[in-house]
């Protein structure tokens, strides 16, 4: 009750919460300023602060919709108070007036609220044609809201109105301005009080009647309290002048002339000059006070009066009647554009912030001026190029006095040019004396100046719009002046209809204005209703156009008689036939003046006012010096022989010239958005010069951890500034295509998002501790500064122009590689996010569809309410059966609820999105209201529940985390289950088809589970019943799904209830008849499973047919008998038919040994047909598989096949059974396979067709087969059995080209992980792997610490591991470049991409594996002798081995590579170039090794023993151990020979180990 006390307009602020209301734009600028924010607390608090408030407003805008539900009817009796309570109060102000006590208030001056009433008069009648609108339409929602919004603008013109009555020094003006506004008052309630008797009875006439009856009263008083205004009454005394004036011209004939011809003439140009400053001078009066606008409408009026009685003198001077005529024509045109002129001023003057008001004032300004230059070429007679002169002055004067600033299309080098010759032609032709030529050149360049004014007038709105401060205006549902231009032409051309004087060429032209004009109207309304969200103005828009074109169908009608017969009473009947069309055209421009459809102007700041001036200022000078130019030439046009003057011609020439100059200059320095792109290229280089240093930072292990932020506020950041730069994208793309204004703005924010991404994604790195982990960040992060730099680049190019189109391809793309960008980073962190319990990107993203789900135009649907239906009946099933598991794993396992939450959150989405859609498209609006509000319920729940998963993450022990888990989870299944009450409130029937089809989904489940049993054996009868006690049951529980059927077909046509009454009927019926079906097979015993599986396939195909039937009916519900869809019902049903009969011929057969493998067969072939006519539809499957499945299910047609044959020459029934089991799934899933790889997005379309076509063809000969078998057993022959040959190799054909098909679908992306060749590149990216691994071990190895003396020792030390960290980076290298050569071979055709056995191609296959193998092995070994060497534990000689064997296995690699490569490729290049880096680097330690060790044996003195004995037992001593050296070195090569001879003799180890 308190909405009503206050006043308060709920459903205006439900509207508004569902558009962009403040609140909303508070938390998305708050989220946009998060990542700028340094200061990291302050940050997160404002990071905080704003998820709350997002919360807090889907809860407020929650209970607002509940609160509207049950208050939502008092909004007419509240605005019905609200209006009394005025009317009281501004009679206690006029008692007070008549006091002479009445004062302003604080702020209140008579300017402020002169305005503030004449914005507020537009906005209380707009307001009421909308009360109008809705009442009529008998619609209570929008009637309330329309006396609510009626109300409030009442209110404020209220207390305008007592502003401007305390504000005057006029009391009988303060008196007149309070009575005004009290009739207002007055009448606005009454109206309101039969808008709601009108309520009651929508259809009655009489209170419709009485209804508009009342509106007028109040428009009248309405224009009375306005005209009350001060300066309006002058403005008005001035329009009467000029009506009372303009009878003048309405006299049937005109006194004839007492003056001279050139007198007359030159009092008419002195007129018109005076005149057209006249004009002027109003235009420049708007802008200032009151007093000036009454001043200059006088002026004007009298020069108005002045300059018809020249006119009419000078029509006296016409010579024939024709010529009269056309001149009295010129004046009227000329009486009609001053009256438009000074209504358009008075309007201007009483809201100068109404939208559009300064273009239709411009407008009538030239419209006054052409109109006189019209009529001054008609009438004067003055030397050739004079006429053009002064035409040219007046435009320019005008050009001066209004600047144009709505956007238009100028093609500046074409005008430039255009420009400058006729300038020269203006010098060259006054100088010759070609005074024809010279009036076309002044002329033509009057034109040039004019459009190149109204270009710069453009540039300089898009200069000032793109500075920061400046907001830019925003297009509306309609366009005013549009609909003010065509009302303001359809009635001057109904005027010249009507004109007695009216020749019959006038009024074909006359006829064609009005049919162009209402024509365009229609179309804008047609537009206008399909935009709209608001379902009484989407009627209106629709109700006016049929008006506009009625009434103009009709005066068409009465001018082709006029055009037959000019008779009086043909032009009578034409007059009264425009009546109707200038009365809809006049309703029609008062409603879409409402404030709600028109477009917002701009504002732009003093910076950007500052940014204008230079354009500005060179653009007046341009005007000002060409104006002196022309006086100029116009005097040496009469006088050529003056050079004083040419030299005064030649001073204004050169000003023109440097001031276009100075204007084209100014634009350029100016243009929109260029320099703040340059900015943002500077800075996003500086960014990635920084993640590139943090990257080899992170590559050499020096990358410094942040210990000032935790990891989860860093993930919180870098989140969202990547989410905020995501929203950009789009934005950014749409302003560089053709928002120049926008250009800047978006382009500094996206550049501003960049610093923090670096310093959260460093900071984020920095904390990682596995190493691949870092580098994805860091290489992610990279390409999305890259991207944006891209973008940039591409933004900047285009500029905002929308003629550019060459750049728009690059700029789409670099969105999309952006968008991209943005999506794998985003992957990235919402893993990494999930698995620690942080689930704050995804609270946010079920807060943003929940947002987007209230955005209050939809967009436009593209399929029914039931296509919505069924899409959200399956992600509401989804989001139930995740929370459902979320149950269970909180209990199990814990770690696996992030997966659930994010699958969650991904769901929702999809479900918000549906939802919008569904909501849009049911009927009634109450049902889509509730979806909607169902559907945010829903979003609420799913938040709680992922918050509640993340707390748990984080400890997965609290028992009481686990409990509000739980209860957050139950709470999700009863809202989905709310959701699903939802639609089926809005489509019953639909609904109910829905939930059956689920039913028989799970019915045909549960079939495929007891097939299996039943294959195995081990289906078996609970007791000792046979077949024959089932039969009975089967037969009656079958017929009575075929009543059920019928019903479900009828019920498409029917009524939501009988049709969910047999969608219900026929999913409990089916799921009996299951239930008897499978005790019948499990009666039949185990012995014979393939019976078994004969008889549960039948009843499996009914249901399969049942589930079709059901969709079908689903998608024809509520649709006529010719729609598309009754055709797929009809089909559906035919099915079902043939496979309920099929099932009861299987059931009657089962137990009859000598037919029942017929029956079989026969069911089989049907089954078969029928998934041909599923697989030959155009529907995409859901899923997609690889090319290797499809060619796997061909081993089943294989097979298939072969027993088919079999069956066919041996004609025993058990195979013909066994055939019909195995065809059935074998066909079935071959043709699932071919199409899901087929549909792949990778395959192309030429593959595609291809697949599609050969899948079709071996069905086609499989199913001729089975049909030729089945000829056999009816009537078995030698000849027949001997066609089963040519039967089977055409299966076998098509099977060929399938999986030829299905090689092509493979490309060189897909593999055959047992192809030797996929082997070899695994095995090579392996040995690179470990290479890697190898290496970083090197760079961490040291040096021991040694004495000080042995300085050579450690430089040797060094070197070996320089060495050995070169040989490690080389193997890396040298496997990357074999794995490229191996895909070169293999795509050049010279490998084989799988090989018959591992032995068709070992050279290359096993010779590769064995060389990556052999590298690997090396280069660890050369790691482990490096390490053990440096630490003083190994010998040189075993470093010198290792180092040997990388090279030695380098070279098999080499060879086994160089066996079929061609030698000038570029892959074998690189191949060859890794090789010898390897070989290089070997080289290098060995060298270096080998010369330690020569000089480790040079330094080592070998001490001589002085005495004999001694001396002889050292030399005997040295002897020995030579001899056994050498023996052992004589073993070591046997050793190393009989190695390598079995190396060679035999196949690799690792290969007799597969084999084995």
């Amino acid at each position: 009750y308190s909405f009503r006390r206050d006043g308060f307009s709920l459903a205006k602020r439900i509207a508004d919460m569902q558009g962009n209301c403040p609140g909303e734009m508070m938390v998305s600028s708050a989220k946009a300023a998060v990542p700028t924010v340094s200061d990291q607390a302050a940050a997160m608090q404002l990071s905080q602060c704003a998820k709350n408030l997002a919360t807090s407003l889907a809860e407020l805008r929650t209970a607002s919709q509940k609160a509207h539900e049950a208050c939502g009817p008092m909004e007419i009796d509240s605005a019905l108070n609200t209006v009394q309570t005025l009317k009281n109060e501004l009679q206690d102000a006029k008692m007070t007036a008549v006091e002479s006590q009445l004062k302003p208030l604080p702020g209140e001056t008579l300017e402020k609220c002169a305005q503030d009433l004449g914005s507020t008069s537009k906005a209380v009648g707009s307001s009421m044609a909308q009360l109008l609108t809705c009442a009529a339409q008998g619609n209570e929602h929008y009637t309330g809201v329309a006396a609510r919004e009626t109300a409030q603008a009442l209110k404020t013109l209220a207390q305008a109105a007592r502003g401007v009555a305390a504000s005057t020094t006029d009391p009988a003006a303060a008196h007149a301005m309070l009575d005004s506004a009290r009739d207002v008052m007055e009448g606005s309630a009454m109206l309101i009080q039969e808008a709601k008797q009108a309520l009651i009875a929508p259809g009655d006439a009489e209170s419709q009647q009485r209804l508009a009856q009342v509106a007028k009263a109040v428009s009248h008083s309405l224009n009375n309290c306005v005209n009350c205004l001060p300066g309006q009454k002058d403005v008005d005394v001035a329009l009467k002048s000029i009506g009372e004036s303009s009878k003048k011209l309405l006299v049937d004939s005109l006194p004839p002339s007492t003056k001279p011809f050139q007198e007359a003439q030159s009092e008419l140009n002195q007129a018109a000059a005076d005149l057209n400053q006249s004009a002027g001078e109003v235009v420049h009066a708007t802008r200032g006070q009151s007093g000036e606008l009454a001043a200059a409408s006088g002026k004007f009026s009298d020069d108005f009066d002045e300059f018809l009685d020249a006119g009419i003198e000078m029509a006296g001077q016409a010579q024939t009647k024709e010529d009269q005529i056309q001149v009295i024509g010129n004046l009227k045109n000329i009486s009609m554009a001053s009256s438009k002129l000074l209504l358009a001023a008075k309007s201007l003057s009483v809201d100068p912030g109404a939208p559009n008001a300064k273009n239709l004032l411009a407008a009538a300004a030239r419209a006054v001026t052409e109109s006189i230059n019209q009529l001054i070429t008609l009438c004067t007679q003055q030397a050739p190029g004079q006429k053009e002169c002064d035409n040219a002055l007046r435009e320019l004067e005008v050009g001066e006095n209004v600047k144009c600033s709505k956007l238009s299309e100028c093609c500046w080098p074409f005008v430039l040019q255009v420009l400058g010759e006729s300038m020269a032609g203006i010098s060259q032709n006054a100088k010759t004396g070609d005074l024809p030529a010279f009036g076309e050149c002044v002329g033509i360049a009057s034109k040039a100046l004019c459009g190149l004014t109204e270009a710069a007038a453009q540039a300089a709105y898009l200069v000032g719009i793109s500075d920061p401060n400046s907001q830019a205006g925003h297009q509306g549902l309609v366009d005013p002046i549009q609909f003010a231009r065509a009302n303001q032409a359809i009635q001057m051309a109904c005027q010249n209809l009507v004109d007695p004087g009216s020749s019959p060429s006038q009024v074909l032209s006359a006829a064609t204005i009005v049919a162009k004009h209402t024509s365009a109207l229609c179309n804008a309304c047609r537009i206008a209703s399909s935009k709209t969200a608001n379902p009484v103005a989407k009627r209106h828009f629709v109700q006016s156009a049929k008006e506009v074109a009625n009434s103009t169908a009709n005066l068409v009608k009465t001018i082709k008689a006029l055009d037959g017969d000019f008779s009086e009473d043909n032009r009578n009947k034409c007059r009264i036939a425009t009546a109707p069309l200038i009365e809809a055209v006049e309703n029609l421009t008062a409603f879409a003046s409402n404030p709600e459809f028109v477009s917002i102007p701009a504002q732009i700041s003093s910076e950007g006012s500052q940014a204008q001036e230079p354009i500005l200022v060179s653009a007046k000078t341009m005007l000002e010096s060409s104006s002196y130019l022309i006086r100029t030439a116009r005097s040496l046009a009469i006088n050529p022989k003056d050079p004083p003057t040419w030299s005064v011609l030649a001073g204004h020439s050169h000003t023109v010239s440097d001031s276009i100059k100075s204007l084209i200059t100014s634009i350029r320095d100016k243009a929109p958005g260029q320099r703040e792109c340059d900015y943002s290229i500077d800075g996003i280089n500086r960014c990635i010069r920084d993640i590139e240093q943090a990257s080899l930072a992170a590559v050499s292990q020096s990358l410094a951890t942040r210990d000032d932020i935790s990891v989860e506020a860093l993930q919180e950041q870098l989140t969202s500034v990547v989410q905020e730069i995501g929203h950009l994208i789009d934005p950014i793309a749409t302003a560089a295509r053709g928002e120049a204004a926008q250009l800047g703005h978006k382009v500094t924010q996206l550049a501003s998002y960049f610093e923090p991404l670096i310093l959260a994604a460093v900071g984020v790195a920095s904390k990682i501790l596995d190493h691949q982990q870092q580098m994805t960040v860091l290489d992610q992060t990279k390409t999305l500064a890259e991207s944006a730099l891209q973008m940039l680049y591409a933004a900047k190019e285009g500029g905002g122009n929308p003629k550019a189109q060459h750049t728009h391809d690059a700029i789409t793309e670099a969105a999309q590689l952006m968008k991209e960008a943005v999506d794998d980073i985003m992957v990235t962190l919402n893993e990494a996010a999930s698995e620690v319990g942080l689930v704050g990107g995804m609270v946010d993203a079920i807060a943003e569809a929940m947002s987007k789900l209230d955005e209050g135009t939809p967009p436009e649907p593209k399929g029914t309410f039931v296509d919505y239906q069924t899409t959200v009946v399956k992600y509401s099933k989804a989001i139930a059966v995740t929370a459902q598991e979320m149950m269970t794993k909180s209990v199990t396992n814990p770690e696996e609820l992030g997966g659930l939450a994010s699958q969650m959150t991904s769901d929702y989405g999809h479900l918000a999105l549906q939802g919008q859609m569904a909501a849009a498209t049911a009927e009634p609006e109450e049902i889509g209201f509730q979806i909607r509000t169902r559907v945010q319920d829903l979003g609420h729940g799913c938040i709680f529940l992922v918050q509640k998963a993340g707390a748990l993450q984080v400890c997965p022990t609290d028992s009481y985390t686990k409990k509000e888990l739980i209860e957050c989870a139950r709470a999700v299944t009863e809202k989905v289950s709310l959701v699903l009450w939802a639609l089926q409130a809005g489509n019953k029937g639909t609904q109910a088809c829905i939930t059956a089809a689920t039913a028989v989904s799970g019915i045909i489940a549960d079939l495929d589970t007891t097939i299996m049993f039943a294959t195995a054996g081990t289906l078996n009868a609970e007791n000792s019943e046979t077949f024959a006690d089932h039969r009975e049951n089967i037969l009656k529980t079958a017929k009575a799904l075929v009543e059920d059927t019928k019903l479900l077909v009828s019920g498409a046509a029917s009524t939501p209830d009988k049709l969910a009454q047999a969608a219900q009927s026929s999913a409990a019926t089916i799921t009996q008849l299951a239930e008897v079906v499978k005790l019948g097979a499990a009666s039949l015993g185990s012995d014979d499973p393939e019976t078994q599986v004969v008889l549960i396939n039948a009843i499996k195909d009914v249901a399969k047919a049942l589930s079709d039937l059901i969709s079908a009916t689903k998608g024809a519900a509520s649709k006529p008998a010719d729609d598309p869809s009754m055709y797929q019902l009809k089909g559906a049903a035919k099915v079902m038919v043939t496979n309920v009969t099929s099932l009861l011929k299987t059931v009657k057969a089962v137990e009859d040994e000598a037919t029942r493998g017929t029956r079989a067969l026969e069911a089989t072939i049907e089954c078969i047909k029928q998934e041909l006519m599923v697989f030959q539809s155009k529907d995409v499957p859901e899923k997609t598989s690889s090319p290797e499945e499809s060619i796997r299910m061909t081993k089943g047609i294989t097979m298939a096949t072969a027993k088919a044959v079999a069956a066919g020459n041996s004609c025993r029934q058990e195979d013909v059974i066994a055939t019909a089991n195995l065809s059935r799934k074998a066909v079935s899933d071959m043709l699932t396979a071919c199409k899901q790889a087929s549909f792949h997005p990778d395959v192309s379309d030429e593959v595609r067709t291809r697949a599609l076509r050969f899948g079709t063809e071996c069905t086609l000969g499989y199913l001729d087969l089975l049909e030729h078998v089945l000829v056999i057993l009816q009537k078995p022959t030698p000849e027949l059995k001997q066609q089963l040959a040519a039967f089977s190799k055409r299966v076998a054909g098509a099977v060929t080209e399938l999986i030829q098909a299905a090689e092509a679908m493979k490309g060189t992306e897909w593999v055959d992980p047992e192809d030797p060749t996929v082997i070899a590149e695994t095995e090579l990216l392996g040995a690179a792997a470990s290479i890697e691994a190898a290496a970083k071990k090197l760079e961490q190895l040291k040096p021991r610490a040694k004495p000080k003396q042995a300085d050579e020792t450690l430089d040797f030390e060094e070197q070996i591991l320089e060495a050995a960290k070169s040989i490690a980076a080389a193997t890396s290298a040298l496997v990357k470049s074999a794995s490229a050569a191996q895909r070169e071979l293999v795509a050049q055709g010279k490998v084989g991409s799988i090989p018959a056995n591992a032995a068709d191609d070992g050279q290359w296959s096993q010779g590769l594996i064995s060389a990556a193998r052999m590298v690997a092995a090396a280069t660890s070994s050369l790691c482990e002798a490096a390490n053990a060497s440096v630490q003083g534990h190994a010998s040189e000689e075993k470093l010198i081995s290792s180092a040997k064997q990388v090279a030695a296995s380098t070279a098999q690699l080499l060879v086994a590579c160089k066996v079929k490569a061609d030698q000038d490729s570029e892959a074998m290049r690189r191949l060859q170039a890794a090789g010898n880096a390897v070989k290089r680097a070997s080289d290098n330690l060995v060298r270096a090794a080998q010369k330690a060790a020569f000089g480790k044996a040079d330094d080592d003195d070998v001490v001589v023993k002085t005495k004999f004995v001694g001396g002889i037992a050292q030399i005997i001593a040295a002897q020995e151990e030579m001899l056994k050296k050498e023996r052992e070195l004589e073993e070591a090569r046997k050793k190393l020979a009989q190695i390598r001879q079995q190396q060679y003799k035999f196949l690799p180890t690792e290969l007799r180990e597969d084999e084995g």
